[in-house]
């Protein structure tokens, strides 16, 4: 953790030192690429890293790529293989060592799941990425599939109608969660088509593929963290005891961080360390590379109980399980390779985590803590959008000069430890793409024109943020202006919201949507989604969303103490984007005859742009909502700005 700090500051004062001199333009994009692609990484145990020797020689096209993978599949019987997008432990974003999905398609989004067969290739994405997949398997011969969208079949749908009678479908069965594996084997059965789960073959043909990640491992002290680490074990042991249970598998990197009250660097933004945990009655294994733990971390462990063992023990440890044990598992989340070690003897109680929800219901420390991380997370944001406004149109400023300006504003808050997601800063067309992330290839000029979006969030010792402004650089359209008081409108009603205990978020997503939905008008992403502890920018199990959608896991009761963003938008592909979000906590209102009623209250403290709404489209009570929103802003960020900002401050929160 040391030397990615000493690398982190002298990286951010770099940019901040740069970015100051606003000169010697095609200089700085350069020199901006070279620092995103340094890579740190700890030395890993030979053991772990996957043998480079033997690889075949091929060419870096992704159609010879294909080509090589389609010869091995034929070497191995298989007629179709599935490569999804997860690490061993059912990430949402992973390292690069495991970015196969990528590598055999050049789509670089978080969510996607490519399949290969012999004659044909495609990828499965969601909305987010339906504009940049396009672009980027162009050329490719990788076919897109637009999940959701009517006529296209899902995965499962697909294989099931292609692959026939006695063929083979392969994967990598520590890429492939158990619950998923189960469901393509039960789809697949009626062709008498088989599965093997055994073979990494992207794996085979990846020249100089990185390493697995190595990260230095810290602890996350309790003035943080709120409880103690023999705290959450001791309250997770309870419920194994209510359940009857002997072990508990947990394999999900976030519940393992939280549990243990440690935090590393295993994945690009998110402070979790590469990791399986089981936990008994009285032990506690954690599978992991000894070489990331410090003396001080790995006795500060063994204190409360904890075991080391090599991280690719956790096969034969479940493999060594008694006949007759309990064994409770979420296999959703743990791969089909460690399910499948499992005897077959022993028990398997498949439910969620049981550190799911404790970890989503944040403690009245992490609470008070989140309050503070988002001041100061306000104030820098809001220096930022002041820095935006006086100088477009006078210096030259770009979506990655200004992800920079950004970051180096943050990196001046105190206990500032990195990013909580890269940054999304799109101009004018690139805000169509809702996940669109700015290159030295993509990058362009912010003009004094149009509508920049700013998606961006840091990871703080007080905890994660997460937020999104759409910030007018200059004159735009009455259609730009309508959307972008109708997605604002939906932000202050959802936030607003007051309601009987109970509700999840498809109770309340109609308030987000209902602006736009009236306008026959609507966006094609989840409305909010939970977020971590300085952990992952998107957990589970609250959220916002208008239906289900099963693998998401976001349907939850809200309890107090969640805190989910609040985020509609509307995009217009080839022309602008709009987004605005706030993150949210949930609290608990009065309790009456009725039963208990709950609210929300906002943590982001960031003004919205004035300057994009027409306020006549805004009724009387949402008016009210953004002039109180705004003086709480006022009130919150003010102190620590300079005169020159306070006062335009004050002109950006004007009441309405």
């Amino acid at each position: 953790m040391v030397r990615k700090a000493i690398w982190d500051f002298s990286r951010i004062a770099f940019l901040q030192w740069w970015n100051a001199i606003g000169t010697l333009f095609s200089l700085q994009r350069f020199c901006f690429h070279f620092i995103a692609a340094s890579v740190i990484i700890c030395p890993v145990d030979r053991d772990i890293v996957t043998k480079q020797k033997g690889k075949r020689d091929m060419s870096n096209t992704i159609p010879e790529r294909l080509a090589a993978l389609r010869s091995l599949m034929k070497e191995k019987g298989m007629d179709a293989y599935l490569i999804p997008t997860d690490d061993f432990h059912a990430s949402e974003y992973v390292g690069d060592y495991f970015k196969c999905r990528k590598y055999m398609t050049g789509f670089t989004g978080s969510a996607g799941t490519a399949v290969v067969t012999r004659e044909m290739a495609g990828l499965w994405t969601d909305g987010r990425y339906f504009i940049q997949a396009e672009q980027q398997l162009a050329g490719s011969t990788v076919t897109l599939f637009k999940m959701g969208e009517p006529g296209v079949p899902t995965v499962h749908e697909f294989l099931e109608k292609n692959l026939k009678e006695g063929q083979c479908l392969g994967f990598d069965g520590r890429t492939v969660n158990a619950k998923a594996a189960a469901d393509l084997e039960e789809k697949l059965k009626k062709n008498h088509v088989s599965l093997n789960g055994t073979e990494d073959l992207v794996g085979e043909i990846w020249e100089d593929r990185p390493a697995l990640s190595c990260e230095p491992v810290s602890e996350l002290a309790v003035k943080w963290a709120g409880r103690s680490r023999s705290d959450k074990c001791r309250e997770i042991r309870e419920k194994m005891q209510e359940k009857n249970v002997d072990v508990f598998l947990l394999t999900s990197l976030d519940d393992i961080a939280w549990l243990l009250n440690i935090r590393g660097g295993d994945v690009h933004c998110n402070p979790v360390v590469l990791s399986h945990l089981a936990m008994t009655r009285e032990e506690i294994y954690l599978f992991a590379n000894e070489k990331a733990f410090s003396d001080e971390v790995k006795a500060a462990l063994g204190k409360d109980g904890v075991t080391l063992r090599p991280y690719d023990d956790i096969y034969s440890y479940a493999s060594s399980l008694e006949a007759g044990k309990r064994v409770l598992l979420c296999r959703a989340k743990v791969n089909s390779r460690l399910a499948g070690s499992v005897p077959g003897d022993v028990e398997i109680l498949d439910e969620e985590n049981l550190t799911l929800l404790p970890k989503a219901v944040k403690n009245p420390v992490e609470v008070e803590n989140e309050r503070i991380a988002h001041i100061k997370d306000g104030v820098a944001v809001t220096k930022f959008i002041y820095w935006l406004k006086k100088n477009v149109g006078k210096m030259t400023i770009t979506e990655l000069s200004a992800m920079a300006k950004l970051e180096a504003l943050r990196a001046e808050q105190e206990n500032f430890l990195g990013n909580s997601f890269d940054y999304i800063m799109s101009y004018g067309p690139h805000a169509a793409m809702n996940h669109y992330s700015a290159t030295p290839e993509t990058d362009v000029p912010i003009e004094a024109k149009g509508l920049l979006l700013a998606d961006t969030g840091g990871q703080y010792l007080e905890g994660t943020t997460d937020i999104t402004r759409t910030i007018v650089m200059g004159p735009i359209t009455d259609e730009q202006r309508k959307f972008f008081t109708a997605v604002l409108r939906g932000t202050l009603n959802l936030a607003a919201a007051k309601f009987r205990y109970g509700c999840c978020g498809l109770n309340l997503d109609y308030l987000a949507r209902g602006p736009l939905w009236e306008m026959g008008a609507d966006f094609n992403h989840g409305t909010g989604h939970g977020v971590g502890y300085y952990l992952n920018v998107h957990e589970g199990p609250n959220g916002f969303r208008w239906k289900i959608v099963p693998e998401r896991n976001d349907s939850a009761v809200f309890e107090e103490g969640m805190i989910t963003s609040d985020e509609p938008g509307y995009y217009v592909e080839g022309q602008y984007g709009i987004r605005h979000e706030n993150m949210i906590v949930c609290k608990k209102a009065e309790k009456t005859s009725f039963g208990q009623f709950m609210h929300f209250e906002h943590l982001t403290m960031v003004p919205f742009d004035l300057e994009g709404i027409d306020a006549d489209q805004m009724t009387g009570q949402e008016r009210g909502l953004l002039n109180s929103y705004h003086a709480q802003v006022y009130d919150t960020i003010a102190p620590y700005l300079t005169k020159e900002e306070q006062e335009w401050l004050k002109e950006a929160t004007r009441a309405i």
